[in-house]
């Protein structure tokens, strides 16, 4: 929390703490606003010796007035507190009876008479939702929108005899983002950072350090409140002028335009940053261009070419629809219940009857809201519907959009029928033609089986490594973004159809999946390529290749997951069944890198989903592109929306979040050591989550003199400049027995010169990009570092001279162990070559273990006895002998020691995302 005084900034500190120093306090207002406030100045030990607030409306009590009247605090109700500019007498003898040291204003839509405002030793503070002295007045975020403020905030003032004119006591300021509304700027900051604030600024004066710094008449702006007439769209604008005007009228009063002879309100506006997708013209008074009708929303042009959409729209009569369905909104027809819906229908009377109290009979023409209803109340009638109606799940948009009851019952029942099901998938492709195809990308975060823009609207860059140009602008999701996506995959979990589907069913979507992801393939491997710089023949054979046959063995899986029988000690007469049940975990998170982007995700999620469980997972930052493609083959194989949520964007935003969601029972990840012990220490700290780390590795290989010299340098190779060196087991030190440590350098330096550096998709190309920039910078100060600590580069440690991210294959000798180059991995293509006396098989291994990893490593020789003794003695999850980059779907892959824990692939992989339950039972 800042606070201006004397040229001073103080930070406003969100933990909870214990003052010396309590007032008793007058709480005037109203509104769940005034209820938090008043909650929590009590629990910081303040004491509200009184609240004053409005009478009850329709029979419904303010939740201010419920909060205190269940703690026993004196509430008062006046309609009023002056008339014909007097304070009322008996209004003032029961405030002043109080004995209030301050008076405490969060949110108050009542004139209070000044000599009640200066009354208490302490005088008044108010709470205003804009950074004052600008905007002065009712409205204020609306106006902030409007008037397209790029910062949004509130004050904490002294009442005076103006209007929102006192002196500051503090402030506090957010950016607006570019399609924020009314509802989420006060959902995000201006509702609970202001709380915070209220409670601090009471502490502040009653510890004596309160400043009052008087408000400057530059800036200074003053808005009335917005009526109906006020708010027509005037066309001739920009577009974001436009949406701003849009979504500052967005809800009340709402702002209209003239269709057709009719006045048409325009809700939900979002600036379109794609292309403008095709639809069905159509005519809008005044406007310089026709909008178009789309699957998504109603387009509309500005006079500067550019394009927003509007998701809903309101006809004069209060009737609400969708804005995609303006040509079809007169086409539904009656329908006649059948005598279950009827029941449905009865039913759900009766929760309207509850929620709208107020109301003696609800006919069909209640009207849910005109008759007092609030959004607090659509959540609890959704919720309701969906405990009483057999799981019925309706969304909070479905009551706005059919708030008669009569048309409410139409909505369910055809939400029962099937005809409301969802609509076809609607993609917003980037489309590039590209090695002799048309391939086509989705952008956006794919949500409850939807694709959608980030919520505040952001994107970033994804970068083609090969030469450094932007292949699209990619969503950038946000927190509001996780907490939906997490909200879609609890909901398909525990009320979806996917937490009912059988086993079998459960695996015949896996194999359709798989049966997808081979037909598309090419264009996979295409879009890894341009995506991660993978080579586009690796790419096809094993970043794509290794996950379809990754999702048919998971596959398998699905009905072969089962428990045991246990025989226990019986206390006769009795007899005792045990058995324990394989049961999925619920919600879970993974994390992936950029080295193999599909591979990574398959490895985790076909596991993940063959236990029967639903997962958000967000891609690598940098290479999010064919995760996007894989969401949307997800939903051509069947699987029910919610199952499979994808949210691209950075680890600092959306996978901490993802890390300390209450919701998520396990995280998978896999990534550094370092960001992998942030993440266990946030999935401990939030609720225990159940975790699963793949980590950084220094994996050594051993070579033997009685090796098979030719393969040893071919494997070693591979070892090392398979997929660019970005591979978790990629060796990151060589140690060659020294009989023949000159000729594997000089053999391996020949073969380096054979290699050919290039497009990935040139099908002759050995060696492509590295993934980006940063990355291929820090290889080449790992060079650096290597050749001033004293290591012999024998090849390469260079940037090739061409656009993207190249770097020559390089290869160091002489390295010591005590060297950065022996202990830190590289992840790149650097070959670290240590020599080691002849015959000294335990001197090796103790310097090969000497790491803190222990993902994998590797031996090469003739020599059985020798091969396995060592393969027993190496600290590592995988041995590879006279062989490297062995994986297979059916071997559990993993890392001991800082490498992480918990397996991915084969059947080890199925118990990180399954619970064990016993059962026991007495017949």
């Amino acid at each position: 929390m800042l606070w201006r005084g004397s040229q001073a900034l103080r930070r406003f500190s969100t933990g909870r703490a214990h003052f010396k120093n309590k007032l008793k306090l007058a709480l005037i207002g109203q509104s769940l606003f005034g209820q938090e406030v008043y909650s929590h100045l009590r629990k910081e030990g303040h004491r509200v010796v009184g609240v004053f607030t409005v009478p009850d409306k329709d029979g419904k009590t303010d939740p201010l007035a419920l909060a205190a009247e269940k703690d026993g605090t004196p509430v008062f109700k006046f309609p009023r507190w002056r008339v014909k500019g007097k304070t009322i007498k008996e209004v003032a003898e029961a405030y002043k009876s109080v004995g209030a040291e301050l008076n405490v204003l969060p949110f108050c839509t009542q004139f209070i008479p000044m000599d009640v405002i200066d009354s208490p030793k302490y005088g008044s503070i108010i709470y205003h939702p804009s950074i004052l002295p600008r905007h002065r007045g009712a409205s204020a975020i609306n106006w902030t929108l409007i008037m397209g403020d790029k910062k949004a905030g509130f004050s904490v003032f002294w009442a005076d005899d103006g209007l929102d004119t006192g002196p500051i006591l503090l402030q506090k300021s957010c950016d607006v983002e570019p399609n924020d509304t009314v509802d989420a700027l006060y959902n995000r900051f201006l509702f609970p950072e202001g709380i915070k604030a209220m409670v601090e600024a009471v502490q502040l004066i009653a510890d004596g350090k309160a400043p009052r710094i008087p408000q400057p008449e530059e800036g200074a702006t003053f808005e009335g409140i917005q009526k109906k007439e006020n708010a027509e769209i005037s066309w001739d604008q920009s577009a974001e002028v436009l949406h701003n005007w849009i979504r500052g009228h967005d809800k009340v009063p709402g702002a209209w335009t003239e269709i057709n002879g009719q006045m048409v309100t325009f809700y939900g506006s979002s600036l379109l940053k794609s292309s403008v997708p095709s639809g069905e013209p159509l005519e809008i008074k005044g406007a310089t261009k026709p909008g178009l009708v789309t699957k998504n929303g109603l387009v509309l042009f500005g006079n500067d070419g550019k394009a927003l959409m509007v998701r809903n729209l309101q006809f004069e009569d209060g009737r609400m629809i969708p804005a995609s369905q303006y040509f079809s909104a007169g086409e539904t027809s009656v329908l006649e219940l059948t005598a279950e819906e009827v029941k449905v229908a009865g039913t759900i009377k009766v929760i309207w009857a509850g929620i709208l109290s107020n109301v003696p009979v609800i006919e069909d023409s209640t009207d849910f809201f005109k008759s007092g209803a609030s959004s607090m109340d659509v959540v609890r009638l959704v919720e309701e519907i969906r405990q009483k109606c057999g799981g019925l799940q309706l969304q909070n948009e479905d009551v706005y959009l059919a708030t008669k009851f009569e048309d409410f019952i139409q909505k369910v029942v055809r939400k029962l029928r099937g005809g409301e099901s969802e609509e076809e998938l609607v993609v917003d492709y980037v489309s590039k033609e590209v090695n002799e195809m048309t391939v086509k990308m989705p952008y956006q975060c794919f949500i409850n089986g939807q694709f959608t823009d980030a919520d505040d609207g952001k994107t970033y860059d994804t970068i083609n490594p090969t030469d450094g140009s932007i292949i699209c602008k990619v969503s950038y999701a946000s927190l509001v973004d996780v907490d939906k996506a997490v909200a879609a995959a609890k909901d398909a979990f525990e009320n979806g159809e996917w937490g009912r589907m059988n086993a079998r069913e459960r695996g015949r979507l896996m194999y359709r999946l798989a049966d997808l992801l081979e037909e598309n393939q090419e264009e996979l491997a295409t879009i890894e390529a341009l995506d991660s710089g993978a080579v586009y023949t690796l790419a096809l054979k094993t970043h794509i290749g290794m996950s379809v046959q990754t999702f048919r063995y998971f596959a398998g899986w699905c009905d072969k997951i089962q428990g045991s029988t246990i025989p226990i000690n019986q206390a006769r007469p009795n007899r005792n069944l045990t058995f324990t049940k394989k049961e999925p975990l619920g919600v879970c998170a993974i994390i992936i890198p950029w080295n193999y982007p599909l591979m990574m995700l398959a490895w985790k999620s076909a596991a993940c989903l063959a236990a029967g469980n639903t997962l958000v997972l967000k891609p690598a930052q940098v290479t999010p592109l064919t995760a996007l493609k894989f969401a949307e083959l997800s939903v051509k194989a069947g699987f029910p929306k919610g199952v499979i949520n994808i949210i691209p964007g950075s680890g600092g935003i959306a996978g901490q979040r993802l890390s300390e969601h209450p919701d998520i029972r396990k995280l998978g990840f896999t990534g550094s050591t370092a960001i992998g012990k942030q993440i266990m220490k946030s999935c401990a700290v939030s609720n225990l989550k159940k975790v699963s780390l793949e980590l950084g590795g220094k994996s050594p290989l051993i070579i033997f003199n009685d090796c098979e010299l030719d393969k040893a340098v071919r494997m070693g190779m591979g070892a090392v400049f398979f997929n660019k060196g970005e591979n978790c087991i990629a060796a990151g030190r060589l140690f060659v027995e020294e009989a023949i440590h000159d000729e594997f350098v000089t053999r391996v330096v020949e073969e380096i010169k054979k290699m050919k550096i290039g497009d990935p998709l040139d099908r002759s190309t050995d060696h492509g990009p590295q993934n980006h920039k940063a990355h291929l910078e820090k290889l080449l100060q790992y060079c650096e570092a290597g050749v001033k600590e004293g290591a012999t580069l024998v090849y390469g440690g260079r940037q090739v001279q061409r656009p993207g991210f190249f770097m020559e294959p390089t290869v160091f000798t002489d390295v010591e162990d005590h060297m950065y180059l022996a202990k830190e991995e590289s992840f790149g293509p650097i070959m670290v070559i240590s020599k080691f006396q002849n015959g000294d098989i335990d001197g090796v291994l103790q310097r090969a273990n000497n790491t803190e990893y222990g993902l994998a490593s590797g031996v090469f020789t003739r020599d059985i006895n020798k091969a396995m003794y060592v393969s027993e003695k190496l600290e590592a999850g995988t041995v590879f002998v006279n062989t490297y980059n062995k994986t297979d779907v059916a071997a559990p892959f993993g890392g001991v020691k800082q490498s992480g824990f918990g397996k991915d692939l084969g059947e080890e992989a199925l118990n990180e995302y399954l619970k064990t339950k016993t059962v026991t039972l007495e017949y």
